[in-house]
């Protein structure tokens, strides 16, 4: 059974164990599931005394091979749902004796063979033996060809010395991160080639461990030798491991209990768990791995509940969402809707307008002057209200005028102006800001025109046009933004663009909610726009030229593209924002934006990666170009806004 509930968590976690060559399966999964609760086993497929070799010596090519056990032993659905496939770990493909690596070749072949007759959802691949590892990728690069739905789990150890200095010994691994970049490079980012992490004693740094939550880590193996022991004599996790166990959680990263008993419990203590069904009292074993299984499901089960937030937006992880084009088109209610449900982002607003209105009017003349205050881009209404309710609670006068281009947000901004009876202070206006004619100047101009990134939506070129009838001493809200941007390993993004098999896609930005990341550096800002605009900074065409480092901790990384984010000055002190450091807690109405990069770029521990972002503008459409130049060249993606703009 799962590991239990989590409150606010749609998706089960499951836990397994690595099992020894047993031809009797049933058996098998009786004492680890049904007896011990496991939700699964990683079990050896094939005889591992069985050599190709020998056995067509023996028996003249004719014999049957040495599976566990008959298709017909389980049925489909526990083949599929209870058993993850386990390679032979005696396999070499990159041996130099030819014999064991021919051995080795055909073997791979019919165990991954077998399992797809299985109809297994994965098989466990054993680590390669050595730093090279060419015949071995190949050999799987093939099979993934003809592959149906089944994942290959390559075994990967959790390994990275801090020693910076060149091991002398090439076979001594340094950094398995490498190894696997290696193998998954060789194998041309296959998407159903992900990762099985082996869990040792001693992690890496917090950096290293970091790099894997942006790669396709399904699996991590913990071996008992991984336990610490408590003061009652249970297994436990060093913080660190347990830590890190929770990142995998959070990640839908299944956990594998892996190697033998080696604490001695205290007696008396069988019934540990409760959450389980114990079957020692039936005269059946108890499984000797049941403890340590308890003790993962006890790290699940105490993990805080996901937030309202998080809850709201788990279906949106790491789903990639082309930008809205709002000038060019018209947003549908069911978006208005989404975007009016975010009370934090109003409230922030409503401060901004609180505070301009205090400075524009002093106290002894609030009841003389009426501040002109236009909200351009009034959607369906919610900035008209939060401007009226700010007027409220300063006492101030306001006379509104509410500019919208949609006709259809425009129908439901007369239905809530009559309902709430605000026809005397606001008028509407149905027309593009840009080419309104106002009877008059306004003393504050309020927007929501921002973007993931900030200027994506042409917030700038929108307030530019409407700047003309803001007075010279006239409050824009916002005053400013600036967008942000920092390099990611993101392997799911990656595949997920490059299965268009096209350039197209490549250039695009995309808005996602960014989980399955590791993010290499911290964000640096791009583009500042101002508001009002000063006359010297009339092109908002812009260029800038980052220099990140990678942290010498981290070790070698695979830059698939950069996290786009952005930070706001509403008015003076308040601001509104989704950059990582700064951003405001609790609102869901932007996402990350995300450049990809057409190949990935591979990031040597400790150097530098530098990237050039510009935004061009033309006569109808404003479009960002990028591009790497160190360590290594790439080409400028989205050259003259080929394949991504956003129209004027």
């Amino acid at each position: 059974m799962p590991l239990g509930e989590r409150s606010g968590d749609k998706e089960s976690r499951y836990c397994g164990v690595e099992t020894e060559f047993n031809d009797d399966m049933p058996q098998l999964l009786a004492h680890s599931l049904s007896s011990a609760g496991f939700d699964f086993v990683v079990a050896t497929l094939m005889d591992p005394a069985y050599r190709p070799s020998l056995m067509q010596k023996d028996s003249g090519g004719s014999g049957a091979l040495p599976f566990a056990g008959s298709d017909l032993v389980l049925s489909p659905s526990q083949w599929s749902s209870h058993v993850v496939g386990k390679i032979s770990s005696w396999i070499d493909l990159d041996s130099d004796d030819e014999i064991l690596r021919m051995d080795s070749e055909t073997t791979l072949k019919q165990e991954i063979a077998w399992a797809s007759h299985l109809s297994l959802q994965a098989c466990l691949l054993p680590t390669p033996k050595g730093t090279s590892c060419a015949n071995y990728a190949r050999c799987v690069n093939q099979i993934l060809q003809g592959l149906n739905n089944m994942q290959l789990w390559l075994r990967i150890p959790l390994l990275k010395t801090d020693d910076d200095s060149t091991d002398l010994d090439s076979n001594n691994l340094v950094d398995s991160w490498e190894l696997w970049n290696s193998f998954r490079m060789l194998c041309e980012h296959h998407s159903q080639l992900s990762i099985a992490l082996d869990v040792l004693s001693s992690l890496p740094s917090a950096n290293s461990l970091g790099r894997w939550f942006g790669e396709s880590v399904r699996a991590a193996i913990i071996n008992t030798d991984s336990f610490l022991t408590n003061a009652r004599g249970y297994p436990c996790l060093s913080k660190r491991h347990q830590k890190l166990i929770t990142g995998f959680f959070n990640h839908a990263i299944q956990i594998v209990i892996s190697g033998k008993q080696v604490h001695s419990l205290p007696k008396g203590s069988t019934d540990l768990a409760s959450n389980h069904n114990d079957s020692s009292s039936d005269g059946v074993q108890r499984h000797p791995l049941r403890p340590y299984l308890d003790y993962v499901g006890y790290l699940y089960q105490k993990m805080d509940p996901l937030p309202e937030q998080e809850r709201f937006e788990l279906g949106y992880r790491d789903f990639l969402q082309s930008p809205l084009q709002p000038l060019m088109d018209n947003l549908e209610a069911q978006t208005y809707e989404t975007f009016e449900k975010d009370a934090v982002k109003y409230i922030q607003y409503q401060r901004a307008v609180c505070k301009a209105l205090q400075d524009r009017v002093p106290d002894e003349k609030a009841s003389m002057i009426t501040t002109v205050l236009m909200v351009v881009g009034a959607g369906r209404g919610p900035l008209v209200r939060a401007s009226l309710q700010a007027a409220e609670e300063t006492g101030r006068k306001l006379k509104v005028f509410a500019v919208e281009k949609n006709p259809n947000a425009v129908v439901t901004l007369h239905s809530l102006v009559k309902l709430e009876g605000w026809e005397s202070i606001v008028t509407i206006v149905s027309c593009d800001m840009r080419h309104w004619d106002a009877p008059e100047k306004a003393d504050i101009l309020v927007s929501e025109l921002l973007g993931s990134f900030g200027d994506n939506e042409l917030s700038p070129e929108c307030l530019d046009g409407a700047q003309r009838f803001l007075k010279d001493d006239g409050i824009s809200i916002p005053s400013s933004y600036t967008s942000f941007i920092q390099p990611v390993t993101a392997s799911k993004l990656y595949n997920d663009v490059k299965l268009h098999k096209d350039v197209v896609h490549f250039e695009t930005a995309y808005v996602v909610k960014l989980h399955n990341v590791a993010r290499l550096a911290p964000t640096q800002p791009v583009f500042t726009f101002t508001h009002p605009n000063q006359p010297t900074m009339k092109s908002n065409q812009r260029y800038k030229k980052l220099q990140f480092e990678i942290p010498s901790d981290t070790g070698s990384a695979m830059v698939h593209g950069f996290a786009g984010y952005f930070d706001a000055t509403l008015y003076k002190d308040v601001h509104l924002g989704i950059e990582p450091s700064t951003a405001t807690p609790n609102m869901f109405s932007w996402f990350a934006i995300f450049f990809p990069l057409r190949t990935p770029v591979f990031v040597h521990a400790g150097s530098s990666l530098e990237v050039h972002f510009w935004r061009c503008c033309g006569p109808s459409k404003v479009w960002y170009e990028w591009g790497v130049t160190s360590p290594c060249p790439s080409p400028i993606h989205n050259s003259n806004g080929r394949s991504y703009w956003v129209g004027l």
